[in-house]
């Protein structure tokens, strides 16, 4: 991917998906910005009747290089 290209990551519900018991979502992120975000987020995850599936849209601001060393050069 080049900088400025976008991707989904699907999660499926289960073993990757947020743990059923942290529901303020400290263990695992990213957690919501905002309390909507976190009451939206947890009815989801605790209605079994909603498909819980996680979409992500990633977005690539930046690839930095390898310095050879194990790390990375940024740019």
């Amino acid at each position: 991917m080049k900088p400025g290209g976008v991707r989904q990551l699907v999660v499926p519900y289960g073993e990757l998906s947020y743990p059923k018991d942290d529901l303020e979502h400290t263990r695992v992120g990213p957690k919501p910005s905002s309390f909507s975000g976190q009451r939206a987020l947890n009815f989801v995850l605790e209605n079994p009747r909603v498909d819980r599936t996680l979409l992500f849209n990633l977005k690539v601001i930046r690839v930095d290089k390898a310095d050879g060393k194990g790390g990375f050069v940024r740019g």
